[in-house]
Order: C-alpha cells, then sequence, then structure tokens
C-alpha cells in the first residue's frame, strides 16, 4: 500500500476545499452547492458519477472490474446553528454552520476518491463513494438505500470525528457502539377552566408533571441498571397566560438505547406510564412515537481487517460507546460495515457555536479511506 501520491499541495487542496464547505453549510435536503461543488471537483478528477433521483447528494464509483464493491461514505448537511467561532472561513449562511465536523468529513472522502483514482487499473474490485445528504435531519441514509446506492455493495465504511483524542489517534471497536433512537410528542387533552376554579376542569399541566416524572423511572425501575437508557424530555409547553388553565398540554423528546430488547421495552413502559397517568388524572394523551436509527454495530471481521491495516501509521484505541446515534446504522442493517472515529484536537464537543474541526483530520481521513478500501477489496479476496 503506499503514499506516492500524498502531497504538501494534495492536502492544501483538500483543506480549502474544506474551507469552503465550511463557508457554505447547508441544511438536511439542502445540500445543493455542496453536491455541485462535489460533482465538478470529482469530473475534473475524471471519476464517473453515478445516476440519482435524489435531489442533493453524489454517487460516483472508481474501478472498473467484476470484483466485489467496497463503499464509502461522508455526510453533507450542517446545523441550524450561528457560528461563533471567528474563523476566517467562518459560515457565510446566517443561522447554519457546519457544527459537527462533516465538512471534514466530504474534504476526506474527496482525498481519498483522489487517491485511489490514482490506483483504479490496480484496483481488484470498485469502490462506491456516498456523499450522503440528510444525515442529521431526515434520514438521508434510508434515502440513499432507497435511491438503490447500496445495491451490490459487500460492504461500507465511514468514520466520525472525536474532539476528545489528537488527529493520529483512531477508535475502532466490534459490535454496538452507538445508542438507537426513537423519539416522542406527547399531546394531552384536558378541559380549561380559570385558575381559581381548577375543580371546574381537567388541569393538563399537572398530569403533564406527573408523566414527566414517572417516565424517569423507566431507566431507574423498569430496565436493568448495567442496560444503557436515557429517556430526555427536551421541549414542554401549556397554557399562554396566568389566570387560565389551559385545555392542552404537550411534551417531547427522545429515548436513546443499546439493546433492541430493551429499546421494545422501554417503548412499552413509556406508552403504559402516558396513558394510565393521563386516566389518572382526567386527560386523554395523544402519543406520537417515531422509531429511528438503529444502534451503530460494527462488524468484527471487518474491524480487524482495518485495525490491521492502520497498525502502523496510527494509535488506536478502543472507540468509545456513546447513547448518540448516526444513520450510518441504516447501512449496516443491510449490509457489514464499520464505522471509526478519528480525533480532531479539539475539546469543545459537536453541534456547539464554537466548535472547532483541526485541518489536519481532513488528510488523515483521505488516508484512512484509501487504507481502508484497499484493505477490504483485498480481504475479499482472500475470503
Amino acid at each position: 500500500m503506499t503514499h506516492t501520491f500524498v502531497t504538501d499541495k494534495l492536502e492544501k487542496q483538500l483543506i480549502s476545499y474544506r474551507h469552503w464547505f465550511h463557508e457554505y453549510p447547508e441544511l438536511a435536503t439542502q445540500e445543493f452547492k455542496t453536491t455541485k461543488k462535489i460533482k465538478e471537483i470529482l469530473q475534473s478528477w475524471n471519476i464517473r458519477l453515478l445516476p440519482t433521483a435524489l435531489p442533493t447528494g453524489v454517487f460516483a464509483e472508481i474501478g472498473t472490474g467484476s470484483g466485489p464493491i467496497v463503499a464509502l461514505r461522508a455526510d453533507l448537511d450542517g446545523l441550524p446553528l450561528q457560528e461563533a467561532t471567528g474563523l476566517t472561513f467562518s459560515s457565510k449562511h446566517p443561522h447554519v454552520m457546519h457544527a459537527c465536523g462533516h465538512d471534514t468529513h466530504i474534504a476526506a472522502l474527496l482525498g481519498g476518491a483522489f487517491l485511489l483514482k490514482q490506483q483504479e487499473s490496480r484496483l481488484p474490485g470498485r469502490v462506491r463513494l456516498i456523499f450522503q445528504p440528510a444525515e442529521e435531519d431526515k434520514e438521508g441514509a434510508l434515502q440513499v438505500i432507497a435511491d438503490g446506492q447500496i445495491n451490490g455493495v459487500s460492504s461500507i465504511i465511514g468514520f466520525h470525528n472525536n474532539p476528545n483524542y489528537s488527529t493520529t489517534e483512531f477508535g475502532i471497536r466490534a459490535g454496538v457502539v452507538s445508542g438507537a433512537i426513537d423519539k416522542f410528542k406527547v399531546l394531552l387533552h384536558g378541559v380549561g377552566t380559570h385558575a381559581s376554579a381548577p375543580q371546574n376542569g381537567s388541569d393538563p399541566i399537572v398530569a403533564l408533571g406527573a408523566q414527566i416524572n414517572a417516565l424517569q423511572t423507566i431507566s431507574s425501575r423498569n430496565t436493568d441498571p448495567f442496560a444503557a437508557v436515557v429517556l430526555s424530555i427536551t421541549h414542554v409547553a401549556a397554557g399562554n397566560t396566568w389566570n387560565i388553565l389551559p385545555a392542552e398540554s404537550f411534551f417531547e423528546g427522545t429515548v436513546r438505547t443499546a439493546d433492541p430488547v430493551v429499546r421494545t421495552q422501554v417503548k412499552k413502559r413509556f406508552f403504559e406510564i402516558v396513558k394510565y397517568t393521563a386516566k389518572a388524572y382526567g386527560v386523554t394523551a395523544e402519543i406520537d412515537w417515531y422509531a429511528g436509527d438503529p444502534s451503530v454495530n460494527n462488524d468484527p471481521h471487518l474491524v480487524s481487517v482495518l485495525a490491521k491495516a492502520l497498525n502502523n501509521s496510527a494509535t488506536i484505541y478502543p472507540q468509545e460507546k456513546r447513547l448518540g446515534s448516526d444513520d450510518f446504522a441504516c447501512y449496516q442493517a443491510k449490509i457489514p460495515g464499520v464505522y471509526i472515529n478519528i480525533g480532531n484536537n479539539e475539546k469543545i464537543s459537536a453541534h456547539n457555536s464554537q466548535f472547532l474541526a483541526d485541518d489536519k483530520i481532513v488528510l488523515q481521513g483521505a488516508i484512512f479511506f484509501e487504507k481502508a478500501a484497499l484493505s477490504v477489496l483485498a480481504d475479499s479476496q482472500q475470503s
């Protein structure tokens, strides 16, 4: 495995691309400028684009052989935040920011594509490039799957930056490394009345308070203490003035779990608590439950292949398990995959208006994508 094509010039070019993507972030399914820019770069390198019915996102392929196809994935979308980093290349789009490092992921996959293109004639298979829209919202991975972009693909590789490590440190772990995500909305219907005469109505605010407290007992009293469960209520609304008890109250939030059995158990108990507590307080409840991405679950064999390929060029640490979600898991529900972490030298967490990603991660990510594709293709030949 050679790095003859890794030069200072290439790194500077990739960093300049990263800065451009950072300056022009776009929200989920609105990545039109991003899509156009990626296509222009790939076409300038004579990398063939694949057809798609999706309005945003780019899909391409390197290699012409009939061997296995390994996919490399990067995510495109930014977040609805006003940037406060003070960078010279800060976002030019008000209230939109690359606060999760997706700009570095894009530039890294472009770099990996360039490196692999130089070796195209020697590839023992093909490399599918997936520049995926809508990771932060609207589950772009499911859109990509429905569009047929992983048809024929034997495995998929991706990475996410990790602010807690340096750019030479790579986190890899077999098995579950993230949480499954469920979202809920609850609307309580009571009977409104004057605040001085609550006996004439059914107070949905008191019921809401009781439910918020009771729902926290799911993790403390209904699931195994060693099971990973987080239930967070993030938005509460009721009433609009001081002397009227309203007819409705509302709350919403999310549940994160690691085990599918526990996930089912939590949902069942959630519905029981909401429905029966509502009845006890004389109100009714509407529950809108959305089952989101499953857990990121790294294929053990692919993990061993990648760990061996990276062993001499990076410090490998056991990837941390977190209950944050990523729709990369949707690909893994269909085909084997690995989603690793690469450090980015910054202590500020993602989804923060002051989040900074290190430019050094771009070349590190590019080389990772190159090594991952080559090692997985070589392993497929031996299998």
